[in-house]
Parts: structure tokens; sequence; C-alpha cells
């Protein structure tokens, strides 16, 4: 097995959380105290601490199933979460992604705080859309360099995720898991 070494900023975000979170870590300064707190089954204090848990993140791993019907994960940067939870990416319209959605819609999105050790699952459906006014509204200018003809090229299409159940963990946010079962919040949004 042949390991390399690189400084890509996004490698390390596809590493499992089980390495994140063993890696050594420097000393850090005392938590702040939560600014959302949730009791069980408070669903708008949970929706809030995803909201900033997602935010924080700014990177989600999307995982697709595959021909072979095993798990595909990758490193998207999807926009923030409309109202709904409903989520927009962009893609490659020739990347593997777009054929496993079209293949089979069900996706997870996973969203990791490393610094507030938090984390954000969303479990639902994907499509493509290649709508010429969803794909203007939904552009970075410095995504230019990868897409010749920006928005408006056939290369430039989004995937929408709908997400029909949110996960949470995130303690810093009083957001804790079950004690026994490790079982974080749950939110069924559909």
């Amino acid at each position: 097995m042949t390991v390399r070494h690189t400084r890509h900023p996004l490698i390390w975000l596809g590493l499992p959380l089980a390495l994140a979170c063993a890696e050594p870590e420097p000393p850090v300064q005392a938590p702040a105290e939560p600014t959302i707190s949730a009791a069980p089954g408070d669903s708008a204090g949970i929706l809030a601490a995803a909201r900033d848990v997602m935010a924080e993140a700014r990177y989600a791993t999307l995982i697709s199933l595959g021909p072979d019907g095993h798990p595909q994960a990758r490193i998207v940067e999807p926009f923030a979460p409309e109202e709904d939870f409903t989520i927009w990416m962009a893609t490659n319209s020739r990347s593997r992604k777009v054929t496993e959605i079209a293949r089979d819609s069900r996706v997870t999105l996973l969203y990791f705080d490393r610094d507030g050790a938090s984390y954000v699952t969303l479990v639902g459906n994907a499509e493509a859309v290649n709508d010429p006014e969803l794909k203007a509204r939904y552009w970075k200018t410095e995504w230019a360099a990868f897409y010749p003809d920006e928005y408006r090229g056939e290369d430039y299409l989004l995937i929408k995720v709908v997400a029909r159940r949110l996960e949470v963990s995130a303690e810093r946010l009083g957001i804790m898991n079950d004690p026994v079962t490790w079982r974080p919040a749950i939110v069924q949004l559909r």
C-alpha cells in the first residue's frame, strides 16, 4: 500500500470521524457558553443548532450509492440550507455522483465541525437540476476556474437534496446525545 502526503485543504475533511477525533489536539480555551440549547423534543432548538453546525463546518461529505451498492463518499461545498433544510450544491455534470443519483436518489450529507466536535447528518433524496435561473442563483465566482462558461455551461449542474431526517450532536450548543445509546437528537423533516 502506498501512502501519499498532500497539503490539499480538502483531503483531511474526508477522513473518518474517528481519525479526526483521534488526533492529538493542541490546548484550547474553555468552550464558550452554549448559545443554543434544546430540550428533548424541542425541534426549533435542534434545527437552530443544526444551522449553526452546518455554517461552521462549511464543507460536507455527500454519500451516494455506487453501481455495486456500496456507499461512495466525497467532499462537497453546499450552499446554506433553505428554511426547510433543502440543500443545494454544484458539481460537474460528468461526475460519478450525477450518475449514481440518477440510478438511486437516496443520499446522506454529513457536516462535521471539528473545532466544535459537532455534526449534522441529513438523510434524504437528491436530484440533478439543470435550470438556468437556479444555476445562476447558486453560483460562486471563485468556481470560474473549474467551469469555463461559468453557470451557463452544460458542465455546471446543481444537485438538490431534499432531507427527510436530520440528526444533530452538538454538546457545545446544548444538543446532547442519549447517554446510554449515544443516539443523536433527531428531527423528522418530512
